[in-house]
């Protein structure tokens, strides 16, 4: 089912079948519905929360949201410390700020909601969808056209050109379409 639904989550580090499972299950049928990374963020329980004391200014993991998908956040984040330069460098700036772990694990799963925020609403460059709007316009095809042949309204056909809609058979469909037009 995920191979069908968002295949390219797989190919992200640290990602694995059962983190991308319940990060598509939090993201619901709907991910258009996340308005930004910031309510996804809550959704999954790694929105900072203020924790600050008199002259002290620091934030804590927000204890709400799916607890699942926070887990799953935690996993991916695990996975990356042990082997993902990148994720490894970002600890070591964080130690040289003077950051305890566990505010570098809270600033970890945040930048990681971001990026699965990202994966889920917009399609990856697997799915190559920047060849769509170009081939349509070649072929001399409106959007209106488009979405009559296909059975779609206009803002479904012009929001997977745009990469805003992450829906894989939309997305071969159109293509298919197009290159039989």
């Amino acid at each position: 089912m995920i191979e069908r639904a968002a295949p390219h989550l797989l190919h992200l580090h640290g990602v694995g079948n059962t983190t991308a499972a319940q990060l598509l299950i939090t993201a619901g049928g709907n991910p258009d519905r996340l308005r930004s990374e910031a309510s996804f963020a809550a959704l999954c329980g790694t929105a900072p929360v203020p924790a600050s004391s008199g002259k002290t200014t620091r934030h804590r993991l927000s204890r709400g949201g799916d607890r699942r998908a926070n887990n799953a956040l935690h996993t991916i984040a695990m996975a990356r410390l042990r082997n993902h330069p990148p994720t490894k460098a970002f600890v070591q700036r964080q130690r040289d700020r003077g950051r305890s772990t566990p505010e570098i694990l809270r600033l970890l799963k945040r930048a990681i909601a971001r990026e699965m925020f990202k994966q889920l609403t917009r399609p990856h460059e697997d799915l190559g969808v920047h060849d769509l709007r170009p081939t349509r316009q070649a072929k001399n095809i409106t959007l209106a056209a488009a979405a009559h042949a296909l059975g779609l309204a206009t803002i479904t056909i012009s929001r997977t050109e745009r990469g805003l809609h992450i829906t894989p058979e939309v997305v071969n469909r159109y293509r298919e379409w197009l290159n039989t037009a």
